[in-house]
């Protein structure tokens, strides 16, 4: 009886399996109807050609330096290529996702579907990622380039590369489920967009921070290569070390070494496995992270209402909007953190080409003088995004506009206004940091500046409102804008 009801499961389970893949399929035939949908299908097709000529290249270039380290019998560099393939393997996803909209495949738990079938369909999509192809394709390279340098390893190269390649898949799908989990409240969003920027201002600080200290005397090579020879055997132990070592061992004859790390390679795959499983079940048994803050006021109590902004010469439901935008604003830390980004840049440069003042640069007689226009450049860079997009923000309260008593005008006026608010102060700022940082900007350059400015905010803000309602985009504040 229970086999019988094993088999019917697993039956159910493939029959779910293949409705699911029956729909994509219609999906797709039905999207070729439209003119879109056909220029969608050209734009995969080139994409998906781009990308397997970046796969295939990068084989060809991998395969030739494995077979290079394999054939000098320094196998263990091949943990060199493996490194790559693996950083390339898990920074490439997430960095894509802020540019393209993904398919969010929980959206499946509306069905009546099984775990196990929901896990598959997870997994899956995670297959079908672009860089699962690519970098599949540098791991077949590595392997053929070890095996035509050194046949019988080829068996070897082919099981390791082979876990390896299904522990990258698990760890990608791993860290886009715990991403999401955490990105489901606001606050960790609000850290997370914080880490980011952080991140990137101290990588476009490193070139500054490096030159600084060479034209100061100071090297660091000797203490960055004790570190480093410190942090080799931890290295070792990591999965793209495993599976070098793994391999290294198998070509000095040292199988029972071989075997060992290769174990600890497929213990690293089923953790992964497993914290990919707790979280994937965690949200099949209908985990719903609320953003909502719990009640703290009685039904009963009173609450006190404030009133509004009164701006002078703007009507009450102009002044309005313009709160709220500036509310919003003021509760999106990540994009108060990059209205900052403009001192940063100016702050770059003077501790980089524009720090030569003392070394006879031809930089400070004609580069500083321009520090006001670079920074007032960038701040028009920095929000033309919001500016083209001025209905994103709302997203689904954008319907509330709609059923206001209210002209669409005055709608598109309150939130050019308040952007045009905060272009003034972000000017203010990034001359008063120009003035701080270098020399106060000549008049001239000052008037010059503020009319380019003027000019292009006012093309900005024509072209911005015409696509804002006519291809809205929905931004959520607490992340990226």
């Amino acid at each position: 009886m229970a086999g019988l009801n094993s088999a019917l499961g697993s039956a159910q389970q493939k029959g779910q399996l293949a409705a699911i893949a029956w729909l994509r399929w219609r999906i797709f035939v039905n999207s070729l109807r439209t003119v879109r949908g056909r220029l969608e299908v050209v734009s995969w097709i080139l994409m998906v050609l781009g990308f397997a000529l970046f796969g295939l290249g990068g084989a060809f270039g991998l395969g030739a330096a494995a077979w290079f380290f394999v054939s000098r019998g320094t196998v263990e560099w091949l943990t060199a290529l493996l490194w790559g393939v693996f950083l390339y393997w898990q920074l490439f996803p997430v960095m894509a996702t802020a540019f393209s909209e993904t398919f969010d495949a929980s959206n499946f738990l509306r069905f009546p579907l099984a775990y196990r079938p929901y896990f598959l369909i997870r997994v899956i999509y995670g297959a079908l990622d672009p860089s699962t192809m690519i970098g599949t394709l540098w791991l077949i390279g590595i392997a053929v380039g070890t095996g035509i340098a050194a046949p019988r390893l080829l068996p070897w190269a082919a099981l390791v590369l082979a876990v390896f390649a299904a522990f990258n898949i698990l760890l990608n799908r791993l860290i886009f489920a715990w991403i999401e989990r955490w990105l489901a409240q606001r606050k960790t969003r609000e850290i997370f967009g914080i880490v980011f920027f952080l991140f990137i201002i101290g990588f476009q600080l490193t070139g500054p921070t490096i030159n600084y200290f060479r034209h100061h005397g100071k090297s660091s090579r000797p203490e960055l290569a004790g570190v480093a020879a410190q942090l080799l055997p931890a290295e070792r132990l990591l999965p793209p070390g495993l599976a070098s070592s793994a391999l290294a061992r198998a070509s000095q004859g040292e199988h029972l070494a071989a075997l060992g790390a290769f174990v600890l390679l497929c213990a690293y795959a089923g953790l992964s496995l497993r914290l990919l499983g707790v979280r994937m079940r965690a949200q099949y048994r209908g985990e719903n992270l609320s953003e909502t803050a719990g009640r703290t006021a009685s039904p009963g109590e009173k609450q006190v209402v404030r009133s509004g902004w009164r701006i002078p010469g703007v009507s009450a439901p102009v002044a309005a909007i313009i709160e709220k935008e500036f509310r919003y604003l003021s509760r999106s830390g990540p994009l108060l953190f990059l209205l900052v980004m403009p001192l940063v840049i100016l702050l770059i440069f003077r501790m980089g080409p524009a720090n030569a003042a003392g070394r006879g640069s031809h930089f400070p007689t004609h580069g500083i003088d321009f520090m006001f226009p670079v920074g007032a450049a960038y701040v028009l860079l920095m929000l033309s995004g919001v500016m083209y997009n001025n209905l994103g923000v709302d997203a689904g309260g954008v319907q509330f506009f709609f059923m206001s008593p209210l002209r669409f005008r005055a709608v598109m006026l309150a939130k050019n206004l308040a952007q045009a608010a905060v272009l003034t102060m972000e000017m203010g700022f990034v001359w008063i940091g120009a003035a701080l940082m270098f020399h106060p900007p000549a008049i001239g350059v000052t008037l010059a500046t503020l009319a380019g400015v003027t000019f292009a905010t006012i093309v900005n803000f024509s072209a911005g409102n015409l696509l804002s309602l006519y291809a809205p985009k929905k931004i959520d504040f607490p992340t990226l804008p």
